[in-house]
């Protein structure tokens, strides 16, 4: 077996079946809501978004995380007994909670916890992060959820990068960060935040911590290659964490003063839905963000909500 040689995603999950001796791809299927008997035929080919809001001061944001995945059928949904999950947080930079850089740690504890209750066999928190790994990890609260929870945090390292084929339509072969696609399951859980070249870091965005190699090179003409990394990594489901979000001076930030409470989660199963949803809470028109409009172009997903499943819950 020659790994030198570019493999695509798929040729990779077989290669991983094959080594833990499975038969059958069913346990690295990507699954969606209401794939319950019964429900298909309700959901006929219709994507779901939930929206939830915190109310009241200090609300609980494990109680509104449990909100939005009850409002999408529960997470047994999403996550089956035994599967390996892992949740791809944006933990790129070696900021605080409180300066909405990275990912909310709580947010991050409440879903790990939710796999577990759902049976997971493994929960991993993997991302390929900007500044030195251990020290994000540190910093921005991921090291003590991990040990709190008993969650496996991935140090990335160039062994588990493997040069992939992405089959996008700037982007070819790129090195892929392994647990991403080794996983039953995949929850993308970005944080939303104000980006210099993109405009908006969201869900489509998170995906550059999802490779390596020269990454700078994917900031140049930097939406079509969001969409490229955005059409490869099918996530299960993507949650946004805008509990604490970064209006300006993004993606590092570093100021208070940057940081506006809005105490929301978005969680859907459409990446396009998920990040104009969030879009909105920056006051930005959706179709003007330029890869939330690329990548409905290229049949991703859409920002017209009437056509998604709609909730709204609060705590």
């Amino acid at each position: 077996m020659n790994f030198d040689q570019p493999i695509t995603r798929r040729e990779s999950i077989r290669r991983i079946l094959q080594w833990s001796g499975s038969v059958a791809l069913a346990g690295a299927a990507r699954f969606s809501l209401f794939e319950l008997p019964g429900a298909r035929a309700a959901a006929a080919n219709k994507r779901f978004i939930v929206e939830g809001v915190g109310q009241t001061d200090g609300f609980s944001v494990k109680d509104l995380a449990r909100k939005v995945f009850e409002a999408a059928g529960g997470v047994r949904q999403f996550v089956s007994r035994g599967d390996v999950v892992v949740i791809k947080p944006n933990i790129s930079w070696a900021r605080p909670p409180h300066l909405a850089a990275t990912t909310n740690p709580e947010v991050m504890q409440a879903v790990v916890e939710l796999c577990q209750e759902a049976g997971a066999k493994k929960v991993r928190i993997a991302d390929n992060t900007i500044d030195d790994a251990k020290f994000c990890f540190s910093v921005s609260g991921a090291a003590e959820l991990a040990r709190k929870t008993g969650a496996e945090l991935v140090h990335p390292s160039a062994s588990l990068m493997r040069e992939m084929k992405l089959h996008g339509n700037q982007l070819d072969v790129w090195p892929v960060y392994l647990p991403l696609v080794e996983a039953d399951k995949v929850i993308n859980l970005p944080v939303a935040k104000d980006h210099i070249l993109s405009s908006l870091t969201l869900g489509m965005k998170n995906w550059f911590g999802a490779v390596g190699g020269r990454r700078g090179r994917l900031h140049r003409d930097i939406h079509p290659h969001i969409v490229d990394l955005a059409q490869f990594f099918k996530p299960t489901v993507t949650l946004i964490d805008a509990t604490r979000v970064m209006m300006r001076n993004g993606p590092s930030g570093g100021s208070k003063s940057d940081v506006v409470a809005k105490n929301t989660l978005i969680l859907s199963d459409d990446p396009v839905a998920a990040d104009a949803k969030a879009a909105l809470l920056f006051g930005k028109q959706p179709q003007n963000i330029g890869h939330i409009k690329l990548a409905e172009k290229w049949g991703l997903g859409t920002h017209d909500f009437s056509k998604l499943q709609q909730k709204n819950v609060g705590v």
